[in-house]
């Protein structure tokens, strides 16, 4: 089986592979500029993109508007033509905002979870950016694809779907995690590649189906591809290449854990998600840790009780502070054990 390209409307990339938008500042310009430039497409996360800017402390939402222009300009300058794109999560404050800047800055894609984004085809209007949901379930993707349908009259430019074994928030339940089944999986590939065929038909348009969630190396992607996707998104893997925008010492925790030290936490906003066991981790299941500023991330977000600052938290991390930090991976990340580059795994993976 050889890869074909990922056709996506008017944009092809090489290879159907996307690199998964990965925040607080692990998937910035320089990582998604060099994916693209291999063939791939490269994501920027938006999750507080600017959070290294001087000004990030005092206004963090107008300096992040800011900092999307720069990273999307900058990935581009080393992309050589490739596909550049963010990943947005609707449970961001102020997501439109967020939405308008990417398309104003010339996103080709938007990728965006972390709750339905049923307005996006709206937020987009009048730009030529392509957009994709991401969704867990078959009564996700429904919900979303009745509703662009009916209220806009649009239909998806590309589907991911993102499983169990992801890495950061996950849509599942704790429950749901810990007793799917790759084979409970695949079933719910097959029911989504299924059900987009309906929206493709009336659209009379092409509606690839990505997945996301544990895909590791050529044998996974070769298993989804056979399951009638049409790519895969890949995460984890690519933070421990030279590229990657992350601290050495980030990214060196991702090749010093063990399969024991990811869990599942439960994030302040109640979501389930998968990280390394760190001293910060183990701190969080002593008790709340009492948040003295507000960084302006999240709806449903009170610093009042909720038991960490997750925005702290991640800023710890990437930029070093391992002990301090959450670090979010994959359930593979334990199977990584040395420094590479984005070329490599591309010569790895494509075939």
């Amino acid at each position: 089986m050889n890869m074909k390209p990922l056709i996506i409307g008017n944009l092809k990339a090489r290879y159907p592979i996307i690199q998964g938008g990965m925040g607080v500042g692990v998937s910035r310009w320089r990582l998604a500029g060099s994916v693209a430039r291999e063939g791939g497409i490269g994501i920027i996360s938006t999750a507080q993109i600017g959070y290294d800017e001087p000004e990030f402390f005092r206004q963090q939402i107008p300096t992040n508007l800011k900092a999307i222009k720069k990273h999307i300009d900058m990935a581009k300058s080393i992309a050589d033509g490739g596909i550049v794109g963010v990943n947005i999560m609707v449970a961001t404050k102020q997501y439109e905002s967020y939405v308008r800047a990417a398309c104003e800055a010339g996103a080709d894609v938007i990728v965006s979870g972390a709750g339905l984004p049923i307005t996006l085809p709206e937020l987009i209007s009048g730009y030529d950016v392509k957009i994709a949901p991401i969704v867990s379930s078959l009564k996700a993707a429904s919900v979303i694809l009745k509703m662009w349908d009916r209220k806009y009259n649009k239909t998806a430019d590309f589907i991911v779907i993102e499983g169990p074994k992801a890495g950061g928030h996950l849509g599942f339940t704790r429950e749901q995690i810990e007793n799917m089944s790759d084979a409970d999986f695949d079933i719910i590939i097959k029911e989504i590649v299924d059900y987009v065929k309906e929206f493709e038909e009336k659209h009379q348009r092409d509606i690839p189906v990505i997945v996301a969630g544990g895909i590791f190396d050529r044998e996974d992607i070769k298993h989804v591809l056979s399951l009638g996707a049409d790519g895969v998104q890949i995460a984890t893997r690519f933070v421990v290449t030279e590229e990657c925008d992350a601290s050495d010492e980030f990214k060196q925790a991702y090749i010093n854990a063990k399969k024991e030290d990811i869990e599942v936490v439960v994030s302040p906003v109640g979501m389930p998600g998968r990280a390394i066991l760190t001293p910060f981790i183990k701190k969080t299941k002593e008790g709340r840790i009492p948040v003295h500023k507000c960084f302006n991330c999240l709806h449903h977000c009170n610093p009042a009780d909720t038991p960490y600052c997750i925005t702290k938290s991640l800023v710890d991390s990437v930029n070093g502070n391992i002990n301090e930090g959450l670090v979010f991976c994959g359930e593979n990340a334990y199977r990584l054990d040395r420094m590479t580059t984005v070329k490599e795994i591309f010569e790895e993976l494509v075939f």
